[in-house]
């Protein structure tokens, strides 16, 4: 374990539904025995099947396995219930495993719930002093911290009052600050910041990515804002139902988690449609692609170092001219919010009255270097006005991942006017195009 901070080996958590013991003490003290020396609860039935799960049983986690290397930045993703809460609560030593083993390599500093580890009683300085000494540490050692993590937390003229009477926002502030400051090895975050606001949001992410990079610490941490997940974590761990069905970078569990077909990426950026794709007679649509300016199909990695031009070619066979016809074009970020959608109209370059009948294509601006760093998906739609879908909407995408050497104009980068969300609009770019006969 030279560069291992966690590793977990068959981990499995079992709580038992609507009751809390065995009945009586002697068998709670028999039962606590055999945990202690690691011998099989001698109250539990004989030939039991485990895994298989009864009415008075319930399996938070089955089977868990994995490592993270020390510095690593772990999202924890997953839907409610799928036991993300229960994993953090066993790294942090909260609660026992049913069985499995789990090895960390240094102190923890967990923040589970707002207020983890606070006496309602004692002020925050008092506290912030509590949480030291559970962490081990001397009072010399957080007399050298105490200045620092009340200025971070931003509620100095409220450090010697009570904590129950802070709000939970005030509360979180200096959980975290206390957690983030104090000389840990690993800290341990699940979805607390969403009690924060929007500044102290970034400030908190901003401090996690600095304690890993700059610092060599590792963080766990669990949300359901995949964009806080996705600008700090760098690897990702996808939980469902107490299983791992994920564990890789942070844009594939992003992706996973978001209801995007991690085997839809293809090696080359190339769709062909089956050949049912065809309605009424009017339209055929054969492939589409992404390639550069030369029509060179590229992986799924797009590299930009600011002068990167990146174009959707789309192949198709007009059967029989329809004004009515259509083609949309979507593009959609890591989280499927809708970023443009736009129609091969709408540069006004083709004119649906100018369809003529046989072979086409279509080449379409992809405006990278309007896009932040990430990855993005690329769907083609057509339809009949007024008859009918020939390919409903997002049956087919197209993934790459953006990566970029220079940043984006600043209007996106302070995210004042995202590119993402409710401000998206039909039409919101003029897209380049031009139609060939082949």
């Amino acid at each position: 374990m030279d560069n291992i901070a966690i590793r977990v080996e068959h981990l499995s958590k079992m709580y038992r539904l609507g009751v809390i013991n065995n009945g009586t003490l002697w068998k709670d003290i028999q039962t606590l025995v055999a945990l202690k020396l690691g011998k099989e609860d001698p109250n539990s039935k004989i030939g039991e099947d485990k895994y298989s799960g009864d009415d008075d049983h319930f399996w938070a986690l089955k089977d868990v396995s994995f490592d993270i290397k020390q510095g690593d930045r772990v999202g924890i993703i997953g839907k409610n219930g799928a036991g993300k809460s229960t994993l953090l609560k066993l790294l942090s030593r909260v609660t026992s495993p049913t069985e499995g083993v789990i090895k960390v390599k240094g102190k923890i500093s967990s923040l589970l719930e707002v207020g983890t580890g606070f006496n309602g009683e004692l002020t925050g300085r008092e506290n912030i002093y509590l949480n030291g000494a559970i962490l081990g540490m001397k009072t010399r050692q957080i007399d050298k911290k105490i200045d620092e993590i009340i200025d971070f937390s931003e509620i100095e003229h409220h450090i010697d009052t009570p904590v129950k009477r802070y709000s939970s926002g005030m509360y979180v502030r200096l959980a975290f600050a206390v957690a983030a400051h104090l000389d840990s090895d690993i800290l341990i975050a699940d979805e607390v910041l969403a009690v924060g606001d929007a500044a102290f949001q970034k400030k908190a992410l901003g401090k996690m990515q600095d304690l890993s990079t700059g610092q060599g610490r590792t963080v766990l941490f669990v949300s359901h804002q995949m964009n806080a997940v996705k600008t700090l974590c760098n690897k990702g761990i996808v939980l469902e139902k107490g299983k791992i069905v994920l564990n890789s970078n942070i844009m594939d569990a992003i992706s996973l988690y978001s209801g995007q077909n991690l085997e839809v990426r293809n090696e080359k950026l190339h769709f062909v449609f089956p050949d049912r794709f065809s309605f009424f007679n009017v339209l055929k649509l054969i492939s589409y692609d992404i390639c550069d300016e030369n029509g060179a199909i590229p992986g799924y990695n797009l590299y930009d170092t600011g002068n990167l031009s990146v174009y959707l070619q789309i192949t198709g066979e007009i059967q029989t001219v329809d004004k009515g016809l259509v083609v949309f074009v979507t593009l959609r970020d890591s989280n499927n919010n809708e970023i443009i959608t736009t129609d091969i109209f709408e540069s006004g370059e083709v004119k649906p009255e100018n369809l003529q009948q046989g072979l086409f294509k279509i080449r379409l601006t992809v405006p990278v270097h309007l896009l932040n760093q990430g990855e993005y998906s690329i769907s083609v739609t057509a339809l009949i006005h007024c008859k009918g879908w020939i390919i409903d909407p997002d049956t087919n995408k197209l993934f790459f991942n953006l990566s970029k050497k220079y940043k984006t104009h600043p209007v996106y980068e302070d995210n004042r006017y995202p590119l993402t969300g409710n401000n998206s609009r039909t039409g919101i770019f003029r897209i380049n195009c031009h139609t060939e006969l082949v």
